[in-house]
């Protein structure tokens, strides 16, 4: 993991979208509150999504069967974006930068992201994370945006324990990204208009995990109705 730490995001979408317009992000796709994962809930969600990013606390259960999920997963499709996490405090930023592009065929975005999409290709995730950390612009459009939240922003020394992971349909096939892992992890086969809803089951396997716990978000890259 390397020294450099970020001020850590607030889970709150009035803040991505914000980092979303900073990136350049048209179209009418933003961030919106999940706010239950049964169906009833599940249908208020705008469709349709291309993205679901689950905030969750680690603990020694969700790291076991976060183990076990990498493990398991055999074949990664090579279309899927993937890049390693080495700041700390950034997996806010991560999270959104694995759903937009895992998705640059359908959402369009400035010319920061459009760079960084070019230099990322054809180098290993650990190179990604490289350039991801010397890339001055994220790092301004992430304090921008972490600046901004409803409640005070923790130092960036401040230990957290709280963690964005990004699930996102490639190829047929969801994938969870997480960049402090090694590889992404498969959920199996999937539809685009499926994932919220495969998504959703894998959030309440989080749950599962620490059934105590209430620390959970989930938060979805939605297009707002009257875009076409």
């Amino acid at each position: 993991m390397s020294k450099v730490r970020w001020v850590p995001m607030e889970s709150n979408p009035e803040v991505w979208n914000k980092l979303l317009k900073e990136m350049g992000v048209s179209g009418g796709w933003e961030f919106t509150d999940v706010w239950g994962l049964d169906p009833e809930l599940l249908m208020m969600v705008p469709q349709p999504v291309a993205a679901v990013v689950l905030l969750y606390p680690i603990s020694e259960n969700t790291e076991k069967w976060a183990k076990e999920k990498v493990e398991g997963t055999a074949a990664v499709g090579e279309n899927v974006f993937f890049m390693r996490q080495t700041v700390g405090n950034a997996c806010g930023t991560v999270g959104i930068l694995h759903s937009l592009l895992n998705n640059s065929g359908t959402i369009p975005f400035g010319e920061t992201l459009s760079n960084f999409k070019a230099e990322c290709a054809g180098v290993d995730p650990m190179d990604r994370a490289k350039l991801f950390e010397e890339s001055q612009n994220i790092a301004e459009m992430h304090a921008t945006a972490a600046s901004t939240g409803q409640t005070a922003a923790p130092s960036a020394d401040e230990k957290i324990n709280l963690h964005f992971v990004a699930f996102v349909c490639v190829d047929g096939h969801m994938y969870e990204l997480d960049g402090r892992k090694e590889k992404p992890m498969s959920w199996g086969q999937c539809q685009s208009d499926e994932l919220l809803s495969k998504a959703a089951a894998a959030c309440k396997q989080y749950m599962t995990c620490d059934p105590g716990e209430v620390r959970f978000t989930v938060v979805a890259l939605s297009k707002m109705d009257g875009f076409s």
